[in-house]
């Protein structure tokens, strides 16, 4: 059992002093640079969104302490985090996550709750890297953009069913748009593809069929991480 003792603040009076601001700034840092290093482990994301995880339980710490259960000076602050959501681009919900936690973790130790910052950091953390690694919430299914160019005077619906029906549980037809001054068709397909295939044999086969113009199949690009 974990001493109670440890979830009590620091603060033991109204009168800040300097050794308690060093203490909570120091737990401060050290979550806020915990927090970047795990959330840099399995995501792709800028040194500048690193950065700021490591410093904004610091600045929110700061914050906290300056109020000080100053109702008005509390509601100012309020208003001014407010306007930081107008000067920033959405991000992915798992960016937004993160940005709560350092957040909650300024909160902690502005109020001198180190223990309960730094436990929290580290249960948060490991379970966001934990989930992270596994294949939580990913689609089994291959799903793919396909795009073929055809020639103007190919009738290319229907023309590779054929084909689709080999190599493919699932296609839909997404997009047709003519190019190359109307003398070719670009034609998009969202596609599953089926288990093991061979996606070079595939593509030959359709090259046969599309007079071996430009063949594409890639990832589809999705923002459904997105908040």
């Amino acid at each position: 059992m974990l001493n109670s003792e440890i979830f009590n603040s620091i603060f033991t009076t109204t009168t800040l002093t300097g050794s308690d601001f060093l203490i909570a700034t120091g737990c401060s840092i050290i979550c806020g640079l915990f927090i970047a290093l795990l959330y840099n482990i399995k995501n792709h994301c800028s040194k500048s969104f690193l950065i700021t995880l490591a410093v904004l339980p610091a600045a929110v710490q700061m914050v906290i302490m300056l109020v000080n259960g100053n109702l008005g000076a509390g509601v100012a602050v309020a208003g001014a985090f407010s306007l930081v959501r107008f000067r920033s681009a959405p991000g992915r919900g798992q960016e937004i996550a993160c940005i709560f936690q350092a957040m909650a973790v300024g909160l902690a130790t502005g109020m001198g709750y180190i223990w309960v910052a730094a436990l929290f950091t580290v249960l948060i953390s490991v379970l966001m890297l934990v989930l992270n690694m596994t294949r939580l919430g990913e689609s089994s299914k291959q799903e793919r953009i396909l795009k073929i160019m055809v020639p103007e005077n190919l009738d290319f619906e229907g023309k590779f069913d054929s084909i689709f029906d080999k190599y493919l549980d699932k296609y839909t037809l997404e997009e047709v748009k003519t190019a190359n001054m109307g003398s070719l068709y670009k034609i998009s397909y969202h596609v599953i593809t089926k288990a093991n295939i061979s996606v070079k044999e595939m593509m030959d086969e359709l090259r046969a069929g599309n007079g071996n113009l430009e063949i594409s199949i890639a990832r589809p690009v999705t923002s459904m991480d997105e908040l």
